[in-house]
Formats: structure tokens, sequence, C-alpha cells
């Protein structure tokens, strides 16, 4: 068997092959972000034949003022819960898992989306995603407060509608990001952006809020921006101190993506370009990491487990272009 082909446990979680698809937003929602006939069929399409083991949901929001984008997928009310049923049975169908995303925007969020100006960890100008004229609101305690318990409900909705886990969304230059870079997170209190301590400090809230709303053996993860890969930006020092921390809050599986950096790796663009962040956090932690970044060729995937860079392998692109990928993939390890 390869090693892609390989079984692996997320917490409690059995999970059939260590192939993910990882989160791409299809802005397939409709009205208040509910899930469409046309969101379900991708899926479906995707998840076909169950050669991906873990599927992860593109991103969803947990309130108004965190929605990304027109087009995205809500968990922030109640009522989402019958529709993300239904997608979640399209794709256990199929046999794969699927775990959602949850995520808050920050200043991200652009004022015709959200309805009024964003907020962030500080008041000071997104250095990527500046599309407001004007500067973010920095959050008050009321304000934190708020995004732990819209964190911990839109959870809680994940678990009523049969997802196998959830993620929180802590990468992509999100809210969560703006928090944890010190490019973005200019707070002098408990959440000071001058400390890792005061940096992961929300991370650490969220993640025992979620924990204690949906259980001890309900599985979590998170996806991490490791590095902001820009001069005093995050480091991979900052997250091996934060990784730690997430696994001895709960945390059962580290998705490692970039920070400020969003998706991509400004200095690398070999396939596997996060597999420096992942060998390293991987030889500090003790469950699953999980690797992504322009991985197109199933060689190079097993490849990347074999050198025990990462102990799963996200495909983004490639399955959205092609989706037979998965099945040619574990065919040709196979053969």
């Amino acid at each position: 068997m390869s090693l892609l082909g390989t079984p692996i446990k997320i917490g409690y979680l059995d999970v059939a092959n260590r192939l993910v698809m990882p989160p791409m937003a299809t802005e397939k929602a409709q009205g208040d972000g509910e899930v469409t006939q046309a969101l379900c069929d991708y899926y479906a399409e995707k998840s076909a034949g169950g050669f991906i083991g873990l599927i992860i949901l593109e991103h969803s929001y947990i309130s108004q003022e965190g929605k990304a984008s027109k087009g995205q997928l809500s968990m922030a009310k109640d009522s989402d819960i019958a529709g993300l049923e239904k997608l979640v049975k399209t794709i256990h169908q199929n046999r794969s898992k699927v775990f959602a995303q949850i995520n808050h925007a920050g200043a991200r969020g652009k004022k015709e989306i959200i309805g009024g100006l964003p907020k962030s960890a500080s008041a000071i100008e997104h250095p990527k995603f500046a599309k407001n004229k004007a500067l973010p609101i920095e959050m008050t305690a009321a304000d934190i407060q708020k995004v732990i318990a819209d964190f911990a409900a839109a959870a809680v909705r994940a678990k009523k509608a049969g997802f196998d886990g959830v993620e929180i969304h802590a990468a992509h230059a999100y809210l969560l990001t703006q928090f944890y870079s010190p490019l973005t997170n200019k707070h002098v209190d408990q959440y000071s952006g001058y400390s890792i301590e005061g940096r992961i400090r929300l991370h650490l809230e969220i993640i025992e809020a979620v924990r204690q709303a949906v259980g001890p053996d309900y599985p979590l993860a998170l996806r991490l921006g490791a590095s902001d890969h820009a001069p005093g930006g995050t480091t991979i020092e900052d997250s091996i101190v934060a990784a730690a921390a997430f696994e001895q809050a709960g945390i059962d599986l580290l998705d490692i993506s970039g920070g400020l950096s969003s998706y991509i790796n400004p200095n690398s663009s070999e396939q596997g370009y996060f597999s420096d962040l992942t060998a390293a956090l991987k030889q500090k932690v003790t469950i699953p990491v999980l690797l992504t970044g322009g991985i197109l060729d199933a060689e190079v995937a097993e490849e990347l487990l074999g050198e025990e860079k990462a102990d799963m392998i996200g495909v983004g692109r490639a399955i959205l272009k092609d989706s037979e990928w998965a099945k040619q993939a574990m065919l040709t390890l196979e053969n």
C-alpha cells in the first residue's frame, strides 16, 4: 500500500487515507449563505468514489460582520443546519469524511458585504488586503468575546449538521492571522502583539470555547498561517511555540498554510512549498500535520510523506481542475 493510501486517525476519527481536499471557496452559496444544489453537486463530483480521505469544506462565516464574500457559505445561524446536513450526506454517500471550516474575515471584510467598517485586532491598514478606504475598527473586549462565542456556536452547528469535525481558520490574513501577526496586532494588553503568548491568546480562548461546546471527542483542526513570509511578521519559531500550545489546548490536526502571505509562499513555487514549515512543526507535535501548497503529482505527495515532511497531503488546484485526480493518483501509486 502507498503511504498516501494509508489510514490515519485524527483524534478519535478514522480516516481511510491521507489525501485531503483543502478548503477552496466556490462562491456557490446563495441568499444569506445557504447551501445550494449547485454546491451539493460540486462536492458530489469531487468526492465520487471515496478516493479523498478527508474533505475540508470551504470557509464558512460565523457572523455577518465576519463575512468575507458575497457567495460565501454561512454557519452563522441555526437555520443553516438543514442545508449543511444535506451537503454532509452528499459527501458521506461517497465515503469521504468531511470537516467544516469556520472563519471570521476581520479586516478583510468589505463594507458593501458586511454593512459597515470591518473590525480587526488593531486600527491599522491591512498590509495586503486594504480594500476599504477607511481603517478597520479595533475590536473592543466585548467584540472579542462575541467572536469567541460565535466560533463556538458555529462549531456546534457543524456538529449538529453531521460534519466529522471542524477546522478553525487561523491563516490567509483573516482575523486570527491579524491577531497572530505582529504586523497587524498592536495590542499592549493581554492580546499583546509584542509577545507570542499575547498573539495566540485569542486562538486559545476560541479553542477552549469550541472544545467545551462540542465535547472532548469531537475532532478539532486548526489551519495555521505558520509564517507571514515578510520582515517583522510571524516566523516558524513563533509557530513552533503556537503549535505546541494548540495541541495542549485540544487541537487534533494542524493544517499548515501561510499567514499574511495567504496560500502562496513568495520564496518558493516548488510542489509542497510549505514543507519547510510542516517538517519543522511535525518534529514538535504528536498530532497529524497537513501539508498543502502547489502539489500536482501523486509521486511528489508520496515523496513528501516518505520524507516525513507531513502526515497528510492536501491537493487543491489539481483536484479543482480535474475531479478524477484523486482516483488516478491512487491507482498510479498502487501500480
